[in-house]
């Protein structure tokens, strides 16, 4: 086994403790792990991603539903229109995107250049999402659910989770914060069963027959990962989550500006 596979395989375990501290960030790792360090092509990758976060949130999930910390209503709320949104766009946007955009004399966009861009440009948003504190006092709980505005923000955050292969935490927390009107740590919770569903069933959407997986790898990095949300879970009841959220956001604001860089301007020299 490389060296680099060890490494990708280690810092798996960090992608579940990320899952299992704030709920989300999983795909935000994994991606650039599966890229950068274990060398897996960026739309396999974002493949990969789905099904090893969708497992991933599963245990984190039963972990925080032991806690009575998730509302399985709000997940068949922001679910059904979320795995819907992923699963058409997994099955059907992304395979029909050309593998060459455009073209130029000193430029090509590739595919999967596009890919690695728009994710870059979410983990920025996301960053900026986790270093901007939550005030819980803010959020008004009286105000009734706006059901078709929760609908319309579930499709949206399934497109976007779906084109980038991400989990979408970091988009379904604001949401349930926001919209549903939910406590930050039954967000978490609720976020983890969300991100599930809809990854798992988006990694099925994805799966042809002309594809190469190797579900060795998928396996190995999944069952670290499972690993770390157990051990997430555990540091959630002692670690200070906001501190945390804020220091992972700086991380994450660093690593996609990083990605950007290398796809665009580094490839330019």
């Amino acid at each position: 086994m490389e060296i680099s596979t060890i490494i990708g395989y280690l810092l798996a375990v960090i992608v579940g403790i990320t899952l299992g501290l704030i709920g989300s960030g999983g795909s935000i790792l994994s991606v650039p792990i599966l890229v950068y360090i274990m060398g897996v092509e960026p739309i396999l990758a974002t493949a990969y991603s789905l099904f090893i976060v969708g497992t991933t949130a599963l245990f984190g999930g039963i972990q925080k539903a032991k806690q009575k910390l998730v509302d399985f209503k709000k997940v068949v709320l922001f679910g059904i229109p979320t795995i819907l949104a992923v699963f058409l766009t997994r099955k059907l946007i992304v395979p029909s995107i050309p593998e060459i955009i455009f073209s130029t004399q000193n430029f090509t966009l590739h595919k999967s250049v596009l890919i690695m861009v728009v994710f870059a440009i979410v983990m920025i948003v996301a960053s900026i999402r986790m270093i901007k504190p939550v005030n819980e006092k803010t959020i008004n709980k009286d105000i009734s659910l706006n059901y078709i505005q929760i609908f319309i923000q579930g499709l949206f955050i399934g497109l976007v989770a779906g084109f980038v292969g991400a989990g979408g935490g970091f988009l379904i927390i604001p949401a349930l914060l926001f919209l549903a009107k939910t406590p930050m740590k039954m967000a978490v919770g609720t976020s983890l069963f969300i991100v599930s569903a809809q990854s798992l069933l988006g990694f099925i959407g994805d799966i042809r027959p002309e594809q190469n997986i190797d579900w060795n790898l998928i396996f190995i990095f999944t069952i670290c990962s499972i690993i770390g949300v157990f051990i997430g879970s555990y540091l959630s009841k002692k670690v200070d989550g906001t501190k945390l959220k804020t220091s992972f956001g700086w991380f994450v604001l660093i690593m996609g500006i990083y990605i950007i860089a290398k796809e665009t301007i580094f490839k330019l020299f």
